[in-house]
């Protein structure tokens, strides 16, 4: 029997989140399928710090026909999508909290906090206006280490990102350094749409591929990123931006709370249930928008 030699491509924070879902998505396919041959090819880990960059060139590779799946954390596909192109897939969500890092003395107050993210920065200074907020840039690893080289008292990662690497909650330990972690609650630290689940991306015409791929694709996570990712296209959107979205299953119900930083400090919020995921986003952005003009 032939194989036909499927190539993946993966975007993300370095080789070690990389070499992560690849692994993840092979071990899906095969637990489903049976075997596969794939031919894996990655951008240097010097690309990743771009985000934007290097997903749009997963994203040429797989319309000019260089790859067959590219493997993306959701929350970098961008809301407005190559026509071509389609999600043919989503892993089981992981943990899409936010996850508040301090070192050392843990009751010492927090006076500064590093953080990259627009978002996470605008939803800092609304619980605590007075934090000097630093940026902090690189993969998971290179922001520990500048943590601790640092004298900031906290930064702010995604738990998806730090529990891949193998930390997690209360407490970890990395180049000798005791870090200790905190959860951020989703009702004030909204995640980023997609946040936490890893996407397979394919060609739309290409249905063998499409076939294979969604052989694992996880409908409940995949209901929930089409709300997320419909909302983040009414308002134009993406990770960049100071907008949370988040959805999930509330007995049986798709529910969808959306968080929007605006010229004030604090954010409009909404929050609804329903049914169909784009259905549900259009009721939630049409909700921000009538706050919007009320106010």
């Amino acid at each position: 029997m032939r194989h036909r030699h499927y190539q993946g491509l993966c975007s993300g924070a370095g080789q070690v989140i990389w070499l992560w879902r690849r692994r993840e998505w092979r071990n899906a396919r095969c637990a489903k399928n049976g075997r596969l041959r794939s031919k894996s090819k990655l951008f240097g880990p010097e690309k990743s710090g771009r985000k934007g960059i290097f997903t749009a060139e997963l994203e040429r590779a797989l319309v000019e026909k260089r790859i067959d799946v590219a493997v993306h954390s959701a929350k970098d596909i961008p809301s407005e999508m190559d026509g071509a192109l389609m999600i043919a897939a989503v892993l089981p969500r992981a943990g899409v909290e936010d996850l508040l890092l301090r070192k050392g003395n843990a009751s010492r107050p927090i006076t500064t906090i590093a953080t990259g993210s627009v978002r996470r920065q605008r939803q800092t200074r609304a619980i605590n206006p007075q934090a000097r907020i630093v940026p902090l840039r690189g993969n998971v690893p290179t922001r520990l280490r500048k943590f601790i080289e640092s004298d900031w008292d906290a930064i702010i990662l995604a738990r998806a990102g730090l529990e891949r690497l193998g930390f997690s909650p209360p407490e970890f330990e990395f180049d000798g350094h005791r870090i200790f972690v905190g959860i951020l609650p989703t009702e004030n630290f909204v995640p980023a749409g997609g946040q936490g689940i890893i996407a397979l991306q394919t060609r739309e015409a290409d249905f063998p591929v499409r076939q294979i791929v969604s052989s694992i694709d996880d409908r409940d996570t995949h209901l929930c990123l089409r709300a997320e990712r419909e909302f983040l296209r009414l308002l134009q959107g993406d990770c960049d931006l100071p907008v949370g979205v988040h959805a999930r299953f509330v007995n049986g119900e798709l529910e969808l709370r959306a968080q929007v930083f605006g010229d004030g400090v604090a954010p409009r919020v909404a929050m609804g249930r329903g049914s169909d995921p784009e259905k549900l986003a259009v009721n939630i952005f049409e909700k921000l928008e009538r706050e919007h003009e009320d106010n």
